[in-house]
Parts: structure tokens; sequence; C-alpha cells
């Protein structure tokens, strides 16, 4: 904020040099302090800028993905009829076959096959799904790789677990972590003792009758103040969410990120599966 405001006063300066000065000061030395403001403050905002983007088209390449599914919904024994995934509602029966992408979340009724989950759970080999006990549940955007099944939906538009997904990845905007707070207090401090101490250089300089340019002191002050690390504050969380989730990991929050990083034993239960 403060770099923008030295942007802003610069660029009034350039503009009209007599409001802050006596006119003396040379346009093209005005108008140089006021690209390197203006660069300062757009490569500050570039950075998370790109994280954010990044995020935002794996969650586009989720819902792309969604919405080219098309289900082979049952009528009747021997009639089918072909819906988007979109028009599924809970109770519809689809037919599913080797190849195909599952376009909902659902219980298997009938039928048994290899499913590829490796796009949702990270599991690299097929896991055989069949009608009855443990293994009936299929989830929406994974992929049956042999024979066919018939399904019977069990999520509403909005509530599959590919939405979740979704909804997840376009959640990356998050609450601070404690490292982040910590930072941004020392950053704060910081800031107000250089602007303590550049505003008092003025009526130091003009008591000892010394020329220094505002346009100087608004250089002086961006380069005390530690601009570049709060600019990447929200860029770095972003950008470690956004790693995590090309091993297939959803990260509901940089504290979330920074808390694995200190993680040295990690227990699993009979239930949890390492895929990696």
């Amino acid at each position: 904020f403060v770099v923008e405001v030295g942007m802003v006063l610069t660029l009034i300066m350039t503009i009209v040099p007599q409001i802050f000065t006596d006119g003396a000061m040379s346009r093209l030395y005005l108008f140089t302090i006021f690209i390197i403001l203006f660069f300062t403050v757009l490569f500050s905002n570039f950075s998370e800028a790109i994280a954010e983007g990044r995020g935002k088209a794996q969650a586009n390449s989720l819902r792309e993905t969604k919405s080219h599914m098309i289900a082979r919904r049952i009528v009747n024994a021997e009639v089918y009829e072909t819906v988007d995934a979109s028009a599924l509602k809970r109770g519809d029966r689809i037919l599913v076959k080797s190849g195909e992408m599952i376009p909902s979340d659902g219980t298997i009724i009938k039928g048994i096959a290899t499913v590829d989950e490796s796009a949702i759970t990270g599991e690299s080999a097929p896991v055989i799904k069949e009608s009855g006990g443990d293994f009936s549940g299929v989830i929406g955007g994974t992929t049956v790789t042999s024979d066919w099944l018939i399904i019977e939906v069990d999520s509403e538009e909005g509530a599959t677990f590919l939405d979740k997904m979704i909804a997840l990845v376009e959640g990356a905007q998050r609450k601070k972590t404690p490292n982040e707070i910590a930072l941004f207090t020392l950053l704060m401090t910081l800031t107000i003792i250089f602007l303590v101490v550049i505003l008092t250089l003025y009526p130091i300089a003009q008591y000892l009758n010394l020329n220094v340019p505002i346009t100087s002191l608004i250089a002086l002050t961006v380069c005390l103040i530690p601009t570049t690390i709060g600019g990447l504050l929200s860029a770095i969380g972003i950008a470690g969410m956004d790693r995590v989730t090309q091993f297939n990991i959803l990260a509901k929050s940089g504290r979330a990120i920074e808390t694995c990083g200190d993680v040295d034993v990690l227990i699993l239960d009979k239930t949890g599966t390492i895929t990696y």
C-alpha cells in the first residue's frame, strides 16, 4: 500500500512538478522514479496473480472433465437414453461400459469390473468393484477399465465427490497461517519504524538547509520497507497448495501445508492406504 501511494504521488509530481517541489526537478527524473515504483507494484502482484491463476486453472480442468461427461441412463430393461451427467438425479440407474468415465457417485447394483481411481485416490492399480459388500461404491470421475457396471446414483448434482474437489481447489483463499501472521506483524513494525524515520528526515533537511527531493524520500522508503516478502506471502501459500495438487493431494489451507512440513511420523490405521 505504501508503495502504491508513493507511485501515485510520483505520478502527480511528474505531471505537475510544482505541487510538492519548486518545479526545478527534471520531469525525466520524476518519471523514472514513477516507472521504478510502478514495476515494483506490478511484479509484487504478478507473482500472486500467477499462483492464483494456476489454482483456478486446476479447478477449471476438473470442471471441464465433469462438463464433458455423458451418462447412459436406463429407462427400462432394454432401453437407454444418453444424457449429460449434470442431468442425473438421485435414484437414476446408469450403465457404464469399459473405457467410459463414471459420471456420478453411486452404488453398483449389478456387474463386476475394474475401476481406475488414480485420478481421485492416487492408487495406480485398478480396483475391482462389484455389487454388494464393501466395494460397491464408486466415485464420479473414475474410469471403468474392464467389463461393465449398472450403477444407482446416490448424489444430487453439485454434491458429488468431484464437485467437492472443485470447491476445495477454488477455496484457495484461506486464513493466514501462524507464520504469515508473525511475519506480517514484523513487517508492519518495520514499516512504521521506517516511515517515522523518513518523515523526520524532511524537516531535519529543511532545518539544515539541505535539498532533499520528496521523490528521493519516496524511493528510499520503498528501498527500506520489505515490500517483496509481503507481496509474496499469499503467492507462496497458494503455490504450495497448487504444488501438492499435482500429486493428487488436496490441501484445504496453507496451515495444513505448514503442519505437514513439521511431520516426522505418520500413523495410519488399518484402513489407511499408502499410495506413494
